[in-house]
């Protein structure tokens, strides 16, 4: 009676912390945007952010009363004599129940079941979708600092949405907008203390990296926390199939491992940065290495031993670590007490169980279960489960290679060059990346040729590029390069070498993607794109928008049509890098919308890109903020009848002009040497492995890495 008595005065105390009732944020968001579509452009922004505010409230809510609630009417110490098991478990379940009910209803004003979204509004509101009406509706109401914070807080979350990064680079643009304007009213302040950390880290100021990290690491905690707590939310059934409900037990195994599941993917969440899909390896470890080594360098071995201790609770058998510990018993004192953190201990005991618990229910109860985490250790997990993680493993393999067959993939004809990134890998189909097709020499002999583009070229000549002011575009075809070879103003040799390593492209793409039928050249464009110094700042938009290369684009109709103007007899296309000393530049891939980033290119000196010219394979180019990018633009064909001509014309000029330039220049070739040795080739892929913290350290941590984000 006396706890039931507790229980009213401490919900009637939880009530008056929270006057007026909340409505519900679905409702709101739902009249928001229908405002937002009849061009209502106050109300839309106001029900809009009441929206905003309701969502955080319920968050808020729950988070409150589950942590009230947990003191309340806790499972562990019951009054002695309380009866059987099920009374005293299920009483306490009951009071559990209770306690939350009466806490949201007076928190919120209504039933909490008043407050169930779709998942669909759901995921709006975590991608941050609201901000995206809210952006126009302040801009149609003139009140541009408000417009400029909204839109800012999307992009955060969505750096991939082209069209907001066009709208973010006219705001910037915009007379009277401020720098500090542009915040993210949604920043999560463990990321933002984290981001300073490293930075301090790598400035070598570890005293102020110290203070960040820990500042850091008590807010992914306590986020850690409250994500925890919203797990308990109702039941999500996944299949949505009512023909066969569960019964008592197996309702509440199946609710409670769903609970779990979701708790242990909260680490994931948190490490997370608004607006990436992967997240930061280890997060929680990669804190306690870094303060490690930061309290080392600052000279305060108590503190790093306390760090060190707290990370060899997740990898106990890291050797460099444990010898770090053996440094510091040393010169603490062996009589000196060293232990690991107690939130780091609770941390990892609480995971440890909640594991345990999910293998038991997959291994008897059926499921699966996505490990978030590396450090989890091998005796935990059941040896069937074990068993079953190889078969997945293998029948991935065998997939792999049903894809490499599907898609009719022939031997490289050439020895070296690696697959880099096939078409599974880059999310898409008929696309590829190879490396070492040039090296390191002959990157350099064509980047000379290419200074010719800028002073002779064949009509760009260093004008301002055609896509974008903000750059200058430069281009020379083989035909032209061959011309100035033969007037003496660039060297015959890097001019033979650009038809050289277009032909080596076009070899290892047929023989890559069309084994036994004819390639041609279609065109073929040796191009440097050098970004405006005095242009950059503040720039959003692109180095070449995103389009397909046989068709006209079409994102809303979600087609690509191929007629003229677009080259339809175009077939497949190349991109191979020179040089990577420049900042931006990548080639990205989009699906039809062109505004969702599918995968991502990073050039460097004899790296060739290729993929099918079709609606397949969207993409464009990202920005060049500084420096020259250069790259040979390859474009081929299966129809005769389109070949490129001008290649014609410039390979009868080699073999007129080159016996009689050889005889002269001798044939000492010595840094240019072009292997064209055709090879078998064995079919091996790359493969990666992930690394536990640690494994490769000698005495700085591990740079931190995040899982591929595409």
């Amino acid at each position: 009676m006396a706890s039931l008595l507790r229980l009213g005065l401490l919900l009637a105390a939880a009530a008056a912390a929270s006057p007026g009732r909340l409505v519900p944020y679905d409702l709101l968001y739902a009249d928001g945007v229908r405002a937002y579509f009849a061009r209502d452009w106050g109300r839309a922004a106001e029900l809009l952010q009441r929206a905003l505010h309701s969502y955080a409230g319920l968050r808020a809510a729950r988070r409150a009363c589950r942590a009230v609630c947990r003191r309340e009417a806790a499972f562990l110490g019951g009054p002695p004599g309380a009866g059987p098991w099920e009374a005293a478990l299920f009483g306490r379940v009951l009071q559990r129940a209770d306690c939350l009910q009466h806490c949201l209803g007076r928190r919120l004003g209504a039933a909490p079941s008043a407050h169930r979204a779709s998942r669909a509004v759901r995921r709006d509101f975590e991608q941050r979708e609201p901000y995206n009406y809210l952006q126009v509706a302040f801009f149609q109401l003139k009140k541009l600092d408000q417009a400029v914070s909204a839109a800012h807080t999307f992009f955060v979350a969505n750096p991939q949405h082209l069209q907001m990064r066009e709208d973010i680079e006219k705001y910037r643009r915009m007379s009277g907008v401020k720098s500090d304007n542009f915040r993210d009213l949604e920043a999560t302040p463990h990321w933002e203390a984290y981001e300073a950390g490293v930075q301090h880290y790598d400035a070598d100021a570890y005293l102020q990296a110290a203070a960040r990290l820990e500042e850091s690491l008590a807010e992914a905690l306590s986020a850690l926390e409250e994500c925890r707590a919203l797990c308990e939310g109702p039941w999500e059934d996944e299949d949505e199939e009512e023909d066969m409900q569960p019964g008592l037990y197996e309702a509440i195994a199946a609710h409670y491992i769903q609970v779990l599941k979701c708790r242990q993917q909260c680490v994931l969440e948190i490490a997370t940065k608004p607006g990436r899909i992967s997240a930061t390896e280890d997060f929680i470890p990669s804190h306690l290495d870094l303060l490690q080594f930061a309290y080392d360098q600052v000279g305060n071995q108590a503190l790093a031993a306390e760090c060190a201790a707290s990370y060899l609770l997740f990898y106990p058998t890291d050797e460099p670590m444990l010898e770090k510990m053996k440094q510091y018993r040393t010169e603490l004192g062996e009589d000196t007490a060293v232990a690991a953190r107690e939130s780091i201990q609770h941390y990892v005991q609480r995971s440890l169980m909640e594991k345990k618990l999910i293998y038991y229910a997959v291994e008897h109860l059926g499921g699966t279960f996505n490990d978030p985490d590396l450090w989890t250790p091998d005796e935990l997990i059941p040896e069937n489960l074990k068993e079953k993680h190889r078969e997945d493993q293998e029948k991935q393999k065998q997939e792999t290679l049903d894809v490499e067959e599907r898609e009719k993939r022939g031997p490289l004809p050439f020895e070296g060059i690696a697959v880099t990134m096939d078409s599974h890998q880059m999310n898409g189909t008929q696309r590829v990346v190879f490396d070492r097709v040039l090296t390191e020499s002959e990157c350099k002999d064509l980047l000379r040729l290419t200074k010719a583009a800028g002073e002779v070229g064949d009509g760009y000549r260093a004008r301002r590029s055609p896509h974008t002011p903000h750059e200058r575009f430069e281009g020379l075809t083989v035909l032209k390069a061959m011309q100035l070879a033969q007037n003496g103003d660039v060297d015959w040799r890097d001019a033979k070498l650009l038809l050289q390593a277009s032909e080596k492209s076009r070899k290892i793409i047929e023989s890559y993607f069309t084994p036994g039928k004819k390639l041609h050249f279609s065109f073929t464009h040796l191009v440097c794109r050098t970004a405006v110094d005095e242009e950059q700042e503040g720039r959003m938009d692109l180095s070449h928008p995103v389009h397909a290369d046989n068709c006209l684009l079409d994102p809303e109709g979600q087609e690509c049509w191929r007629e003229p103007p677009a080259y339809v007899y175009r077939d497949y296309s190349g991109i191979l890098y020179l040089n990577d000393d420049f900042q931006g530049g990548g080639l990205f891939f989009t699906e039809m919308d062109t505004v969702t980033v599918t995968a991502e290119v990073h050039p460097k000196c004899g790296r060739l890109v290729a993929f099918s010219s079709g609606k397949e394979n969207p993409h464009g180019v990202w920005a060049v903020s500084r420096g020259r990018r250069c790259a040979i633009a390859l474009w081929y064909t299966h129809s005769r009848e389109h070949a490129e001509q001008e290649r014609v014309k410039a390979e009868e000029l080699m073999e007129q002009d080159w016996p009689d330039r050889e005889e002269r220049q001798g044939a000492d070739h010595s840094g240019r040497s072009f292997s064209e040795l055709p090879v078998p080739n064995s079919g091996a892929r790359p493969t990666s492995r992930r690394h536990k913290p640690g494994s490769d350290r000698t005495q700085q941590p591990k740079e931190l890495r995040a899982r591929d984000e595409f």
